[in-house]
């Protein structure tokens, strides 16, 4: 039974062993990846790390990182993916609120904003000594333990959130994106966004893994050289977001884009589609609070898709309740436990992001087209930037 990320990985592995996954310029084997993941999980149990901890990853996009996701999963120890291009003191700030056993870095300042816990580099798990991985710790992890933690959607003024992320959260969102994006274990999937997003790593990665497909990651999003990468390596699905279709909607070449195979990608976008030729797009709907992405819709390319299709998002996941209020504004709730995000985190522990009825309040407001799904219209006003908009906070254990 595939009740948590590990088994599903091992599972992957096991069905497809040239299954590849890490950044475009250094794939390995995820068979291979998870042997050294698992001699960096036993490093991690030998620093006494348990699920009662947790370790943040700083770190940007390389196989490495990869590899030291792995190990933490592997360990059954919970990790906060931390975007390391947040200025220095936001993410001091954040890691006095996760309050990490220990941080994973690549950043050459990571002593500045680490403070007196425990740093190492995300290199080490790539020399780790290679174990079976089925013998893993992790891999007895329950459906509903957290796997990881992730900065809120939503960030507002004040304390930033983390939402507490459960294996069983991930593996419903990459069976829900994997059917939707109709992917296969012939695909080769690449996202471009940083690991330390719910679209790159629970779209794009554990979608792509889910359906068996190679998982692959850009390195900090270029759009000179994306097309090249993206025929070169055979690349069939892409995750992106709309600040990087816009950009390449406008930089690229007919030239550039010759002889690309991609057939997927989300999300939706009917101009990108028609002028790359893109069969196929998703959209969807979603934060990380609320399971990713709640609502997810497939459209085809020539079958009249609207210049809108990015906010005709459809009826919402089988898992996934949902209403609009009388102003409109958008609810989602949890029909499967374990659907959404378990809480926020924020210190000494956890504490709810739903209402008493179960309700996630989005923020954002939407109406309903002629099917009943759903349409959005506008997104929450008060959301605010934390590395613009955030506050020092004394944080006193108890």
């Amino acid at each position: 039974m595939i009740d948590n990320l590990p088994r599903l990985l091992l599972d992957r592995a096991s069905i497809r062993p040239d299954l590849m996954v890490g950044v475009l310029d250094d794939q390995i084997s995820l068979q291979r990846a998870l042997e050294l993941a698992a001699g960096g999980a036993a490093d991690l149990r030998a620093r006494n790390l348990s699920a009662d901890d947790r370790v943040a990853i700083v770190a940007e996009n390389s196989t490495d990182y990869v590899l030291a996701w792995l190990s933490c999963l592997l360990a059954g120890v919970p990790a906060a993916l931390v975007d390391p291009t947040y200025p220095r003191e936001p993410l001091a700030c954040m890691l006095d609120v996760l309050d990490p056993t220990m941080v994973i870095s690549d950043s050459p300042e990571t002593a500045s904003f680490a403070g007196s816990r425990p740093a190492i580099a995300t290199s080490v798990f790539r020399t780790a000594a290679r174990r079976d991985p089925g013998y893993a710790p992790g891999v007895d992890s329950e459906e509903q333990s957290t796997a990881s933690f992730m900065l809120a959607s939503r960030s507002f003024g004040g304390i930033p959130k983390f939402c507490a992320q459960s294996h069983g959260y991930f593996l419903r969102l990459g069976r829900a994106v994997s059917e939707a994006l109709t992917l296969n274990e012939h695909d080769r999937s690449l996202t471009a966004l940083p690991l330390s997003q719910i679209d790159s790593l629970g779209c794009g990665v554990v979608g792509a893994l889910t359906a068996g497909a190679d998982a692959l990651i850009a390195r900090p999003f270029a759009a000179r050289t994306f097309w090249s990468a993206v025929t070169d390596q055979e690349i069939t699905a892409l995750t992106l977001d709309e600040s990087q279709l816009s950009n390449l909607a406008r930089t690229a070449t007919t030239e550039e884009v010759a002889g690309h195979r991609v057939r997927t990608m989300f999300p939706a976008d009917a101009q990108f589609m028609r002028r790359f030729g893109i069969a196929r797009a998703v959209s969807g709907y979603g934060s990380t609070e609320a399971a990713g992405a709640s609502h997810l819709r497939s459209w085809h390319l020539g079958h009249d898709t609207p210049a809108d299709a990015h906010r005709r998002v459809g009826p919402g996941r089988g898992d996934i309740e949902w209403q609009l209020t009388d102003s409109g504004e958008i609810l989602v709730r949890e029909a499967v436990p374990g659907s959404l995000c378990t809480g926020y985190f924020t210190f000494p522990g956890l504490s709810a992001s739903v209402d008493q009825n179960g309700w996630f309040h989005t923020g954002d407001h939407g109406r309903l087209d002629k099917d009943g799904g759903l349409v959005v219209v506008g997104h929450g006003a008060e959301s605010l930037d934390i590395a613009t908009h955030w506050s020092p906070i004394e944080i006193h254990p108890t």
